[in-house]
C-alpha cells in the first residue's frame, strides 16, 4: 500500500453534484467532513443542474470556513487540495474547481484531482482520531451502487481500478427513485422506499429480474415490470398504491438487491477474491447492507460496509482518495478541466 506521511494535511472539496462539501484529513485521520444540501431540488423531483451550480456558489465559502474550522486548521497549514475533478454535473463541478485553484494559487499549495467514483472506494480507509478501521487489502471486489452509477470495480491498487460489470441503462439508485416516483412517494425515493420496505413483506409481489451476460446489470426490465404492476393493479383498485405501498416497496428492494447481489457473487467467484467492499448512496440502504452481513457469513468472506457518512457524496472520501494521490508524488496542473462522464 502506498505509504502516506501521517502529517501532511489535505483540504478536500466536492461538488459533483447537490452537496457542497469539505472535509480536512491529517494523514488518514478524519478532522472534519462538513456537508450542505439542497433542498431546492425536492419540488422538481429531481437535480435541477442549473440551481445547483447556483447552490454550490453561496456554499462553498462557508462550507470550506467551517471544514477547516472544526478541525482546528489554519489555511497555511495544508499541505495540499484535493479536489472533484469528475464525473458530474459540469456547473457544479465547475465550483469546486475553480475554487479549489483560487485557494491553492492563494496558499501557494499543489491540487490533486480526484476522480468521484474512485474516491467512493477509497472511502474504506478513512480512519477517525477515536478509532482505527479494519480497511480492505488489495485485491479487492467493490460494488458501488448510485444513484447514477452500478459497477462491479476489481480494486488491484488505490490507482488500479477495473469496471468488470456496469448497468447497460439504469443505476440501481435511479431505479429506486423512478418507481418511488410513479407511486408519488416523493424523492429522492431511495430512503423512502428503504423505509416503507421494512414495514412490508418482500415477498408479496414478484419483478422481472432481467438476465444479462457475464458481471453487467439492467435495471429497465424491472421497472417496466413494477409500472405494468402498478397499472394493471389500479385498474381494478384505485387505491391499490395506498393499500400496498409498505409491501410493493418491500418487493422492489428485494428484486433490486437480488440483482445485485446475484452479479457480486458471480464476480468474487470468477475472480477468486474473498474480500468485498460496499461503496456509494445506496450503500445506506438497510436490505442492501443486511445482503452484504449475510452473505459474508455464508461464504466466509471478508466484507466492508461504510459508514453511513460516507455513503452519499462527501469531501471525507475526496480527501482520502487525494491523500493516496498526494503520497504517489500526484499534482494537477491549474489549467486542468473538469469532466462531466468518465470511467474508472
Amino acid at each position: 500500500m502506498t505509504s502516506i506521511n501521517p502529517d501532511t494535511i489535505i483540504l478536500g472539496i466536492e461538488s459533483s453534484c447537490d452537496d457542497t462539501s469539505a472535509a480536512v484529513l491529517k494523514g488518514d485521520v478524519l478532522l472534519s467532513n462538513v456537508i450542505a444540501g439542497q433542498k431546492v431540488h425536492e419540488a422538481y423531483g429531481g437535480v435541477v443542474p442549473e440551481l445547483a451550480s447556483r447552490a454550490h456558489l453561496q456554499n462553498i465559502v462557508p462550507v470550506v470556513s467551517e471544514a477547516l474550522r472544526q478541525a482546528g486548521v489554519k489555511p497555511e497549514d495544508l499541505g495540499a487540495i484535493a479536489f472533484t475533478r469528475g464525473p458530474g454535473l459540469l456547473g457544479s463541478l465547475l465550483v469546486g474547481t475553480t475554487f479549489a485553484k483560487g485557494l491553492a494559487l492563494g496558499l501557494g499549495i499543489p491540487l490533486v484531482d480526484v476522480n468521484h467514483l474512485q474516491a467512493h472506494v477509497l472511502a474504506h480507509y478513512i480512519q477517525t482520531p477515536a478509532e482505527r478501521v479494519d480497511t480492505p487489502d488489495f485485491p479487492f471486489i467493490c460494488l458501488l451502487v448510485s444513484g447514477g452509477n452500478s459497477q462491479i470495480i476489481l480494486v488491484r491498487s488505490a490507482f488500479d481500478m477495473e469496471i468488470i460489470g456496469k448497468t447497460i441503462d439504469d443505476a440501481a439508485g435511479e431505479a429506486f427513485d423512478k418507481c418511488a416516483k410513479v407511486m408519488g412517494l416523493g424523492y429522492p425515493g431511495g430512503p423512502i422506499v428503504n423505509k416503507l420496505a421494512l414495514q412490508g413483506n418482500p415477498e408479496a409481489f414478484k419483478f422481472a429480474k432481467p438476465q444479462i451476460p457475464g458481471f453487467d446489470y439492467s435495471f429497465s426490465g424491472l421497472k417496466t415490470s413494477f409500472l405494468y404492476t402498478l397499472r394493471d393493479e389500479l385498474a381494478k383498485d384505485p387505491d391499490f398504491i395506498v393499500k400496498n405501498k409498505e409491501d410493493l416497496c418491500a418487493s422492489l428492494q428485494k428484486t433490486i438487491i437480488d440483482i445485485l447481489m446475484n452479479k457480486l457473487e458471480k464476480a468474487t467467484k470468477a475472480y477468486g477474491i474473498t474480500q468485498v467492499a460496499l461503496a456509494g448512496g445506496v450503500s445506506a440502504n438497510s436490505g442492501l447492507r443486511d445482503a452484504f452481513i449475510d452473505y459474508g457469513k455464508r461464504t466466509g468472506h471478508k466484507v466492508f460496509i461504510p459508514p453511513f457518512a460516507y455513503t452519499t457524496d462527501n469531501a471525507a472520501m475526496v480527501a482520502m482518495a487525494g491523500t493516496f494521490a498526494f503520497a504517489e508524488g500526484h499534482r494537477c496542473s491549474i489549467d486542468a478541466a473538469p469532466y462531466s462522464r468518465v470511467q474508472i
